[in-house]
């Protein structure tokens, strides 16, 4: 992708890629030399590499639905390389080709002009730099875990309380026949 074509498209809401399991609608935050920032709203703030990128689209017409505040600027970083963007993850837990089957993450290790290592589980990963095609912070999967537990606590007792209030009418209309 053409640095300017991405300049142009800064503020505004796009798909990156037409389809398949790495296409994100999000909004162009700014383009560096060999890559551009994408705040999503499930994924937050993603690195994109402009080497692999296959498509821009912007929906002129009706737009795109989008509902997440901006960050504030100094949320994100703003170097000129993708190298330098990924170096300032250097030992922090990273999402590495979010969504496709060559998805990583873990914390990341080591950063060369070649590749990148990851720990992830109990393996150590090294992933050709050429073939980083997004990168951003992750959250662990105990956190993502922990999150879900809280939501399904919320949920049990929702529905443990939704059954008791049931369970009372339920008993009332019986004593009434």
């Amino acid at each position: 992708m053409n640095r300017n074509l991405l300049i142009s498209l800064v503020d505004k809401v796009v798909r990156v890629d037409r389809g398949g399991p790495e296409s994100r609608i999000g909004k162009l935050l700014t383009a560096g030399e060999d890559h551009f920032v994408l705040l999503t709203e499930k994924d937050g703030i993603v690195y994109y590499k402009t080497q692999h990128i296959k498509s821009i689209t912007v929906n002129s017409r009706d737009g795109m639905e989008f509902k997440v505040e901006d960050p504030e600027d100094d949320s994100y970083l703003l170097p000129t390389n993708f190298k330098t963007v990924v170096s300032n993850f250097l030992h922090q837990w990273v999402k590495v080709n979010r969504g496709g089957p060559e998805m990583l993450e873990g914390i990341m290790e080591e950063v060369t002009d070649d590749y990148i290592t990851i720990f992830s589980k109990d393996e150590i990963i090294r992933l050709a730099m050429y073939h980083v095609r997004n990168i951003s912070l992750g959250t662990s999967k105990k956190e993502e875990e922990n999150k879900n537990e809280g939501n399904n606590e919320t949920t049990n007792n929702n529905t443990t309380n939704n059954n008791s209030v049931n369970n009372k009418g339920r008993n009332a209309r019986n004593r009434k026949r």
